[in-house]
């Protein structure tokens, strides 16, 4: 069978974009190394055709350098052609690139819509309005326990408090004219009231108190001399 129909070749798979620019890359830098090798004759021939008096010998070297510069410009044109390839290469790689990401992000928000589709179905606007208006009764009920928990029960429920400021600003009106006078409120002020434990009073001669002599008089709890409780019931 093989021989009437032939056998079927083993065909190999194009090269990838990647392939291509690395082999004209590789090709490209043996071309410069050429022209780097050619720019190190070329100033040889150079140093030595300025060394040399003019003649065949001088001639001979300027031919030479002109054969190496002739083949210099042919290797500098194909290593721009290669460039040139090597650029356009890069370009469709890009673009091609470029179209993987396009077809993955496709793909990622294809998957993503559908994803999302399914969690809407779980999901209603309904029941999250219902249960931030329930979330909000809810506040508005700790808030009312707080304020009841926290009312004192020692104020009385008719006090105004117009009237509770105007009483504040006239015992302020009052404060600042006690301490006008000295800087110190009239509460703070020690006491002017005479003390009389600290008057001294006359004592009382000696011959006058009507006691025989070589007798002591007594006297009350105040030093005085002590009064019969016979002139006392007289």
């Amino acid at each position: 069978m093989r021989r009437v129909f032939g056998a079927k070749k083993n065909t190999e798979p194009p090269p990838s974009i990647q392939d291509a620019s690395d082999r004209i890359n590789k090709r490209g830098e043996t071309v410069e190394e050429k022209i780097k090798k050619l720019d190190v004759d070329l100033c040889k021939y150079r140093e030595q055709i300025q060394k040399t008096r003019p003649g065949p010998a001088q001639q001979a070297l300027k031919a030479r350098a002109m054969r190496l510069l002739k083949q210099k410009k042919m290797y500098e044109g194909q290593r721009d052609m290669l460039y040139n390839q090597t650029f356009n290469l890069d370009q469709v790689s890009f673009a091609a690139e470029g179209l993987k990401d396009a077809q993955q992000t496709m793909t990622a928000l294809k998957s993503a819509n559908k994803e999302l589709k399914g969690m809407m179905k779980t999901v209603q606007i309904q029941d999250i309005d219902n249960m931030q208006d329930e979330m909000m009764d809810l506040m508005d009920v700790s808030s009312e326990i707080q304020e009841t928990l926290g009312r004192s029960y020692n104020v009385p429920d008719g006090l105004d408090e117009d009237d509770l400021m105007g009483e504040l600003e006239a015992l302020e009106a009052d404060m600042g004219d006690e301490t006008e006078a000295d800087g110190v409120p009239s509460y703070l002020q020690p006491d002017n009231q005479t003390d009389y434990d600290e008057i001294s009073l006359p004592s009382v001669p000696m011959g006058q108190t009507g006691a025989p002599p070589g007798r002591v008089q007594a006297e009350d709890e105040f030093g005085l001399p002590a009064v019969p409780r016979a002139s006392l019931r007289g």
